[in-house]
């Protein structure tokens, strides 16, 4: 099971690759061909705004997955040790009903607007708050692993020897 969850992270990962690369050459290439030509390709502004939504909510579902987003800890890990993993529990069970919040309200944009067609590509633009569905639902299910996973403990940095560098 482990190994098809991994495989699974990684291909959201290749799938936010693919996106940017899309995105890069669908830029470039309008950019050559108006600047160059004098023509464009029109559909290429909505395709690249679509796959940068996309490549945002995924990449903010993997951030939270490593643990790598925006967090002030410095406060609870000094005047509450010994309560930071009951504290970061609670804070998961916030992060759960934020992406709750996320999915159910891309579920309902999603459905709402699955039928409007866009002129350019001829997508659905519900295409656009289905990345809001998909990563809300990958955060609840992240969020949920971290409430009912092992207690986090603080982990202090090690201390800096004489040889290396304070950066």
């Amino acid at each position: 099971m482990g190994k098809f969850i991994e495989t699974f992270w990684k291909a959201i990962d290749t799938v936010m690759a693919v996106l940017m690369a899309a995105m890069i050459a669908l830029v470039f290439i309008n950019v050559v061909l108006r600047y160059g030509f004098h023509s464009g390709l029109r559909p290429s502004v909505e395709l690249s705004r679509l796959g940068f939504v996309w490549v945002v909510m995924l990449g903010s579902v993997g951030v939270l997955r490593r643990g790598e987003h925006l967090a002030v800890s410095e406060f609870s890990e000094v005047l509450f040790p010994a309560l930071v993993p009951y504290i970061r529990k609670v804070i998961w069970l916030i992060v759960l009903v934020s992406a709750g919040m996320l999915f159910w309200g891309s579920v309902q944009q999603t459905i709402a607007n699955w039928h409007n067609i866009s002129q350019l590509t001829g997508l659905p633009t519900g295409l656009l708050y289905l990345a809001g569905v998909i990563s809300g639902a990958l955060m609840a299910i992240v969020a949920v692993a971290h409430i009912f996973g092992p207690l986090e403990h603080v982990v202090r940095d090690a201390p800096v020897s004489e040889g290396e560098d304070k950066q």
